[in-house]
This record gives structure tokens, C-alpha cells and sequence, in this order.
């Protein structure tokens, strides 16, 4: 009797599970957009809890709004939502591609570019950056009060 052990390792797991992760961040403002059909997208409350609480946007705030304006081909709107939005898009194509060729081909082609420590540092220190160049404008821009109505305490 042949026995086939269909037991999936756990390397090959988190390449799933990256696999479906990149998928619905790509898909779920791809069925947003369908949802916008009266721009509804730039009025409604805001569903990050940071956001909610505080009326302060969090660091990735922005980045569905601008997803789902990259995709309705209003890439100038889609960076001034959040400048990593584009990217976003690329990196989980990419990401897609590269885990579902390690799955077939059983070899592993990026690790030194995806584990890379000194690359996750330099994305945060520019996310920070980034967030607190937008925190800076975001309270130029805004009154007490209106900050307060973007929040749950209005």
C-alpha cells in the first residue's frame, strides 16, 4: 500500500498564508471601488479604530482610500492619500508572483531581500517620517473641532 502524506510544512504555510494576504489587500479596495459609485469614499467616517478614537490619522491611514483611486486611474489622488498606496499595489504582485513560484519550484528565490533587516528598518524610519511630516500638515490644516468630528467623540 502507497502512502501520500499531504501534510503541508510550516514554511509552506506562511507562504499561503502570504499568498491570501496579498490577495485581499489587492481585492478588498477593488470591490470598494465598485461601492463608490456617488464618491461616498472621501465623505464617509473613516473605519481605522486610531482614527475613530483620536481624529488623528494613524501611519496607514489612507492607504485603501488611495488603492482604491489607483485603481480608478486617478493616480495623483491615490499618492496624496497615502504615497506607499502605488506600492502597495507592487509589492503584493510581486509578492504573489515570487511565493507562488517558491511553492511550485520548492527553492526559495528572495529571503535575503524579504528578511532583510537593515530594509525593514529603512521603511520604517521613512514611515515615520512620512507620518509625521502628514501629522504636521493634517494639524495645520484642521481646527480643534473638526478633528473631533472625524473622531467618535463628536
Amino acid at each position: 500500500m502507497i502512502l501520500i502524506n499531504y501534510t503541508i510544512n510550516t514554511k509552506d504555510k506562511r507562504k499561503i498564508y502570504g499568498i491570501i494576504g496579498a490577495t485581499i489587500t489587492l481585492m478588498v479596495p477593488f470591490f470598494l471601488m465598485f461601492f463608490n459609485v456617488n464618491n461616498h469614499l472621501e465623505t464617509d467616517q473613516s473605519l481605522c479604530p486610531f482614527k475613530m478614537i483620536t481624529g488623528f490619522p494613524c501611519p496607514g491611514c489612507g492607504i485603501t482610500k488611495s488603492l482604491v483611486y489607483f485603481y480608478e486611474g486617478h493616480f495623483y489622488k491615490s499618492i496624496s492619500y497615502h504615497i506607499l498606496g502605488p506600492l502597495v499595489i507592487v509589492f503584493c504582485l510581486i509578492a504573489i508572483v515570487i511565493l507562488t513560484t517558491e511553492l511550485i519550484t520548492k527553492k526559495e528565490y528572495f529571503n535575503a531581500v524579504m528578511y532583510n533587516q537593515k530594509l525593514a528598518c529603512s521603511l520604517g524610519v521613512f514611515l515615520i517620517v512620512y507620518h509625521v511630516i502628514r501629522l504636521a500638515f493634517f494639524i495645520k490644516n484642521h481646527s480643534l473641532d473638526s478633528i473631533l468630528k472625524e473622531s467618535i467623540w463628536r
